[in-house]
């Protein structure tokens, strides 16, 4: 059966018979592509409007025709279309033996509503002639080169940067297995694939776990809208500041791979979400300049934090402010498409949707629940918060998911879920707990896991594995496993430094590792600095120079010859084969009986995913010894995650109990904890006689006799 993409059209009425042709067919194997690939020839771009890729025959490529007029010069069209395809593809040498083209290309013009007498073989106007056409196409000889192909049709090979790895001198380094494993990622996955060429009018919802590909998709997406609808003004969007380099990296290889030249900045935005009145007229975050077009308050953190009060995402409450000031919203954006969107929120994905023109809104968001890193609740259904923008769509949105992991080798990838969920941690009183967990069965195959045994419902012993089709074993076979992962307890901070200063220095002059490969993580962000000056120094001593990502541009995470020390929010969008994270034990459990733990797991979850290849996990003192049980725990049970499925009430009492808290709820507990502390003193006073229950106030003799009755 044909695998069909449908990029986006402007003869859907021919496009959907030529797809009812294949989808008639199931004998047939390969992918069809609509509005795919886009041609660069000198000044002029071709969007072809089919082809069909076939290991049997190659590339058959199809020219709509639905009038007279293009009737009229159709020969010299797909001449057109030949040659484009030919150049584009003779120019890659694997696709070369000395100067023969080892590739089939096939092109046909279709016309299924023109009558045509006297007809050529390389036009079809129904099915006896589509048949006909099959029929009579040679066979590829060189089937053998059918991912090659297809990788130079997603254009990968040229959006993936060369290899800088000249200093790799040895057979079996670190470095040396890098530059395998780089060559062998070339080939964008199935959904990934679709995720970026689909076109669907209106909202289109992403997900997909850490290493899924979900930047790469947006930022492809966003260039190939680009590329076709130029007139368009498009805006990419997300939280974290250092992506905004990744993002124009990307768009900025694809479009010149398609067209020959750079996006137009001013139509094709990529901004930060929040935004502040310092930002470049041109840079303007999506929230600053949906405030300055439609003549609103504009709150910037401090501001939105006291609105906000206790609990509750200031962003949320910004976004939220905005949205009730008005009445009638000014659209600036053709599409909008929003990263990150685990740590934005519900209202502000509203206010994109207001800042876009048109009923049909052209709102493309990816999130990963598990790396969401802010206060706020979780993003539901769109159909439950976006409602009012589906009604033009017949309430019907697009959703993509992304189940292969493609950045971490599967016991990585495992380890972090299995430390995220909390699936093997014990509580304070000696038995398991879970942190937190989906309230969706169906997610767990959504992010890539079968079962092996058990169901995935209330009071079932279940056990979950990633099989290869969502984890690829070439990721995890490159090195032992005891060298993918380590886990590492240290009794003061100067050990750890030590360690982790010496690790890195022999990645470097032995494991011809480059700085770039290394990144070094703090999971509290707020004290990174501090916390990672004794790591600093001990590097400087070696000889080896340090930097703090952003520390004096937001937008600068890597620097030359220098490993970078990161928070955790810089760090995500930077992902590396080499990740270290120090302090560990900080994210072991929360404060004030756990509260914040779901937020401290999620960290210690996305930090261990920024890793491609290895993670070195170290920390200090108990906290770190008993998080090291859990992951000994993981590697026990074979890099599978076993556990018994809570109940509704339970996930509901998990997410309550280790919910996230703000500062100002932290002073406010610690207040009440020393209030009931000076209650439990007076009490022990009482019973032994050093007080008497009259020596206080009438209105609390009540509520102490109480407290004295239940005691007794």
């Amino acid at each position: 059966m044909v695998e069909i993409i449908r990029g986006a059209s402007n003869k859907p009425a021919t496009r959907d018979i030529l797809i009812n042709f294949f989808e008639s067919l199931p004998e047939l194997e390969g992918i069809l592509y609509i509005g795919y690939p886009i041609l660069n020839i000198g000044q002029d771009k071709i969007v072809v409007d089919a082809l069909w890729l076939s290991k049997k025959f190659g590339i058959i490529a199809f020219n709509f025709i639905e009038d007279e007029l293009e009737l009229e010069n159709y020969k010299d069209d797909l001449d057109e279309l030949f040659n484009s395809l030919d150049s584009k593809l003779r120019s890659y040498r694997e696709l070369r033996d000395g100067r023969d083209f080892l590739v089939n290309i096939e092109v046909v013009a279709f016309a299924p509503n023109l009558r045509v007498e006297d007809k050529d073989f390389d036009i079809i106007t129904n099915r006896d002639d589509f048949l006909k056409f099959i029929k009579n196409i040679k066979g590829w000889k060189y089937s053998n080169l059918y991912d090659t192909v297809l990788s130079t049709l997603q254009s990968v090979i040229r959006l993936g940067k060369k290899s800088k790895r000249v200093n790799v001198k040895k057979e079996d380094s670190k470095g040396a297995r890098l530059k395998k494993l780089e060559k062998i990622m070339a080939v964008l996955d199935r959904n990934q694939e679709k995720a970026i060429i689909e076109y669907f009018d209106g909202i289109q919802r992403i997900r997909g776990l850490a290493g899924s590909g979900k930047t790469i998709v947006l930022a492809l997406k966003a260039a190939y809208l680009h590329t076709l609808y130029p007139e368009w003004d498009i805006a990419v969007t997300f939280n974290t500041r250092s992506l905004k380099q990744q993002f124009r990296g990307l768009i900025t290889r694809f479009c010149i791979e398609k067209t020959g030249e750079e996006p137009d900045w001013s139509k094709l935005r990529v901004v930060n979400a929040w935004g502040s009145p310092n930002d470049d007229e041109n840079e303007r975050g999506i929230y600053y300049d949906f405030c300055i077009t439609n003549k609103v308050e504009y709150l910037d953190f401090r501001s939105a934090k006291n609105l906000a009060g206790l609990g509750k995402n200031p962003f949320d409450v910004a976004c939220r402010n905005a949205i009730s000031e008005v009445q009638n919203p000014i659209p600036k954006y053709d599409a909008i498409l929003v990263d990150e969107a685990q740590d934005l929120s519900e209202s502000f994905l509203k206010l994109c949707c207001l800042f876009i023109k048109g009923e049909k809104k052209r709102l493309i968001y990816a999130y990963d629940e598990l790396q969401k890193l802010n206060e706020g609740s979780s993003l539901r259904n769109p159909k439950e918060f976006l409602e009012e923008f589906l009604v033009s769509n017949d309430g019907f949105f697009d959703d993509q998911i992304l189940r292969v992991c493609y950045r971490n080798p599967r016991p990585i990838l495992v380890t972090a879920h299995a430390l995220g969920f909390g699936i093997y941690r014990i509580n304070e009183i000696g038995k398991r707990e879970l942190v937190q967990f989906f309230d969706q069965p169906e997610l767990w195959k959504d992010v890539g896991y079968e079962v092996e045994s058990g169901k995935l419902e209330a009071g079932n012993e279940v056990v979950l594995f990633r099989p290869e089709e969502t984890s690829p074993r070439y990721l995890e076979k490159h090195s032992p496993l005891d060298d993918l992962i380590i886990f590492k307890s240290f009794k003061t901070p100067e050990e750890q430094a030590e360690w982790v200063a010496s690790e890195i220095e022999k990645n470097l002059k032995e494991d011809e590792l480059l700085y770039n490969d290394i990144i070094v993580i703090n999971p509290i962000s707020l004290t990174t600095k501090g916390d990672v000056a004794l790591v600093r120094e001990k590097l400087w001593k070696r000889g080896i120079n340090s930097h703090i990502a952003g520390e004096f541009d937001a937008n600068v995470f890597f620097q030359k010859d220098s490993i970078a020390f990161t928070g955790i929010y810089r760090a995500k969008g930077n992902e590396v084969p080499m990740v270290y994270i120090i302090n560990a034990h900080e994210t072991y459990s929360g404060i004030l009986g756990n509260r914040d733990l779901i937020r401290r797991r999620n960290i210690l979850f996305t930090a261990i995913t920024r890793s491609k290849a290895w993670v070195r996990v170290v920390g200090i003192g108990k906290e770190m010894d008993k998080l090291i049980k859990e992951y000994e725990e993981v590697k026990k049970n074979n890099f599978k995650l076993r556990f018994k499925y809570p109940d509704p009430e339970e996930i509901e009492r998990l997410n309550i109990i280790h919910r996230d808290i703000s500062e100002e709820e932290q002073k406010k507990y610690l207040k009440n904890i020393r209030a009931l502390e000076i209650l439990y003193k007076i009490i022990d006073d009482i019973k032994s006689g050093n007080s008497f229950l009259e020596d206080y106030p009438e209105e609390y003799q009540r509520i102490l006799r109480k407290l004295l009755e239940s005691e007794g």
